[in-house]
């Protein structure tokens, strides 16, 4: 089975997030980008397509699929922020309830600003994501 094109690309991440049209939007990524640094522990990368991704990891699914992905990233789209997290880990359900204005994907959780949200449980979201990935992938 062939492995997902999704890989980093060797942009400068600041760079990215300087281009980004809303200065908002900026700040917001900057506040991320420290938050998601703090909870991995790495350095970000820029990952294929405009996805700022958080350490590396190699995965093997059931169905043979298999690639290397990171462990937590973000991606500031124009409309909202697209969160990548383990699609399910610790107290999702009841963290989700108390995250603030979001939507959700197959993949990920959607919000449109930061303002709308409460950090302490996204940083919550974040470290039990990690924690999950971390035990289900380096046994």
């Amino acid at each position: 089975m062939s492995a997902a094109k999704f890989e980093p690309t060797g942009e400068d991440v600041v760079e990215f997030i300087e281009s980004i049209d809303s200065k908002q939007k900026q700040i917001d990524s900057f506040v991320l980008l420290d938050l998601f640094k703090e909870v991995t522990g790495f350095e970000p990368q820029m990952w294929y397509p405009n996805i700022i991704g958080f350490g590396t990891y190699h995965y093997v699914y059931d169905s043979g699929q298999e690639g290397d992905t990171s462990y937590l990233a973000f991606s500031p789209r124009k409309a909202k922020f697209s969160l990548y997290l383990a699609t399910e880990f610790k107290d999702k359900d009841k963290l989700l309830a108390q995250l603030g204005k979001h939507t959700t994907g197959k993949m990920c959780i959607y919000v449109n600003k930061l303002a709308d949200i409460d950090l302490d449980v996204l940083k919550t979201m974040l470290e039990n994501s990690m924690k999950l990935t971390l035990s289900k992938y380096l046994k």
